[in-house]
């Protein structure tokens, strides 16, 4: 195929309106509680126009670097070690609510489970672009493919962060089906890991106490289900139109975390089903090009890669509106662009760029 002169415009609007929007609704969202915490309604919006300005520099620059020099193994195992010593460091850092997910380096705090997610991506890519015909060999492939990604998810879920956990070992899924597993190595998995999923959601008492709300959250409405109730009371006050932006109700110290978790409950209270809807078609927007590229690539390496990439992103939507919508139990991640988090913006905003190197490829 002919090489392209640009990038794939839609795919880079719909990143750049993404992103806008949320520094909107992160100021919409955050003003009154951080004037009343620090003293400034802009606190919250600064700090994360900040990291989309250091994001979208990612962005330019990724988009401009051949995406094949990430196809080396001096790049690669490099960045799963420093991955995974940031993933242990955290466990010497201090705590915040009973979790280690973070690393303080003087003023800067870094995230390292959302690096972990495209290094897994950038790990299978890797492994298995040149292993789709021998992708049914347990021994030589399917387990190493297993290693890397399963390590990273016990250290995950040893923070604890079961949701971060679950999007990495559901790309990690996602991607050996596009390398054609047959079904049955996937049901084995899924019933191996059954019993320590159990163990995790019904044995440990926070996660017990989030099923027993998500399944009767009217049972402690001011208790465990206090989250999902304020949050179905934002999304259901909305309306069609909803009541405006800036006006909602529910984040004035009544939705918890209406900044970062709970914004899309937000969204749909102050921009009502029609702005839910348009934010929904921008994921869709986006998974749609992502999707393509991988699609249309010729390289494995690309194919993997993008198709990676893109369903981390769409997973996290995923599992953050289910939870706003009470779909699923209450877990702490991210909505892609629009919530409150520097590491999250940033890293997702990198490997946009990285996405968009590839689609320079397509015709």
């Amino acid at each position: 195929m002919a090489k392209r002169v640009g990038a794939d415009k839609w795919l880079f609007g719909t990143v750049l309106a993404l992103v806008l929007f949320g520094l909107v609704m992160i100021f919409s969202t955050s003003a009154v509680m951080a004037k009343a915490q620090f003293g400034s309604p802009y606190r919250f919006v600064a700090m994360q126009a900040l990291w989309v300005v250091l994001g979208v520099a990612a962005l330019f620059v990724l988009m401009r670097i051949d995406y094949r020099r990430y196809n080396n193994p001096k790049i690669v195992f490099p960045a799963i070690a420093i991955t995974a010593l940031l993933l242990i460091s955290v466990f010497f850092m201090s705590g915040m609510n009973g979790a280690h997910r973070w690393v303080r380096i003087g003023g800067l705090t870094l995230q390292p489970s959302e690096l972990a997610k495209p290094l897994v991506v950038l790990f299978l890519a890797y492994f298995l672009q040149n292993r789709i015909h021998q992708i049914d060999d347990w021994r030589n492939t399917l387990l190493r493919a297993a290693a890397v990604p399963l390590l990273f998810i016990l250290l995950i879920l040893k923070e604890p962060d079961l949701g971060t956990a679950l999007v990495c070992a559901g790309v990690t899924i996602l991607m050996l089906l596009l390398a054609g597993i047959q079904l049955r190595y996937i049901g084995m998995a899924v019933a191996a890991a059954a019993p320590v999923m159990y163990y995790m959601l019904f044995h440990v008492a926070f996660r017990r106490a989030r099923m027993l709300a998500f399944m009767n959250p009217e049972a402690d409405p001011r208790g465990t289900g206090f989250h999902i109730l304020q949050s179905l009371i934002a999304v259901g006050t909305g309306g069609f139109f909803g009541k405006g932006l800036t006006e909602g109700m529910q984040k004035l110290f009544y939705l918890p975390e209406p900044h970062t978790d709970f914004i899309y409950a937000t969204v749909c209270e102050e921009l009502g089903l029609l702005g839910a809807l348009a934010l929904l078609a921008g994921f869709v927007m986006l998974g749609y090009r992502g999707l393509r590229a991988a699609y249309l690539s010729t390289d494995p390496f690309a194919r993997f890669l993008a198709f990676g990439m893109t369903s981390a992103i769409l997973i996290q939507a995923f599992f953050n509106i289910s939870v706003v919508l009470a779909l699923l139990p209450t877990k702490g991640i991210p909505l892609p662009f629009i919530s409150s988090g520097g590491s999250s913006v940033f890293i997702t905003l990198a490997c946009m760029g990285v996405l968009l190197n590839i689609t320079r490829e397509i015709d």
